[in-house]
């Protein structure tokens, strides 16, 4: 699809801020992803319709909740099986590939995530926060227990599936409803928020949770630019400097290609 001349005005300036550049920030939620085939669970064509409720009377985010995994773990699971059902098959698309081309380019790029499907890692980007954990790395619910590993999918897994070691139940490492941050990622996020950015990317993301919206808020007292990739209005959309309408892959792909263009 063509960009809008107005997207392509706007590529083409934040191609040449990031000339002078050497620190930036993409914050990435499900509209990313949206461009390898998976769906954005809040927005238009979302995983879930309107009222969200689940066969069992509940909405989506009470099934898919921390309290929901302690009291009926195999209704939780359920859910888990069906979203990973979604990202089965499916790997990382030109947005994720250029972010990691730009860490190799820039002094610092740093990726702070919402998506728990992991392709930042598979396209080769090594710092990365993914504040909502990873759907595929499986821990044991037992505190005591430190049983952990990586699967590439759910479909062999019962329901709810067993700790090889103590027999509790498994839960994927991310965070589920009604459940706290990891401290850590949220530490580092505030560490790297405080050596300061020049340039802060919002893409594909509502940007409806405040730890998503800060770096955003922050950017004009650390005198960062601040660009939104988005086809909708969100949280953030009257805060941005710039606005890009243009899908998530093919916006990344053309800034990429016009920023090297300009250095050749």
């Amino acid at each position: 699809m063509a960009l809008s001349p107005s997207d392509a005005k706007s590529l083409a300036l934040i191609a040449e801020r990031l000339d002078p550049a050497h620190h930036l920030l993409f914050i990435t939620g499900a509209g990313l992803s949206a461009d390898s085939g998976l769906p954005t669970y809040r927005g238009v064509g979302g995983l879930y319709g309107d009222d969200k409720k689940t066969r069992f009377g509940c909405t989506i985010e009470e099934a898919l909740s921390g309290p929901m995994l302690e009291a009926r773990p195999d209704i939780t699971w359920i859910y888990l099986v069906e979203l990973e059902r979604t990202c089965r098959g499916a790997t990382f698309n030109r947005g994720h590939a250029v972010i990691a081309e730009m860490e190799q380019h820039f002094e610092r790029v740093w990726t702070l995530t919402q998506n728990v499907d992991g392709f930042h890692q598979q396209a080769g980007a090594r710092h990365v926060i993914d504040i909502h954990g990873d759907l595929r790395t499986l821990r044991c619910t037992r505190r005591r227990c430190r049983h952990r590993e990586r699967v590439e999918s759910f479909s062999h897994l019962a329901i709810p599936p067993r700790c090889p070691r103590c027999g509790s139940v498994v839960r994927p490492d991310v965070v589920l409803f009604g459940e706290m941050l990891p401290s850590a990622k949220f530490t580092s996020l505030i560490g790297e928020l405080e050596r300061g950015f020049d340039v802060v990317f919002t893409i594909g993301t509502s940007s409806l949770f405040p730890y998503i919206r800060l770096p955003v808020e922050l950017a004009p007292d650390l005198g960062a630019v601040t660009v939104e990739i988005n086809p909708g209005q969100t949280a953030v959309s009257d805060l941005v400097d710039l606005k890009i309408t243009a899908g998530a892959a093919e916006a990344l792909d053309t800034l990429w290609s016009s920023y090297l263009a300009r250095r050749t």
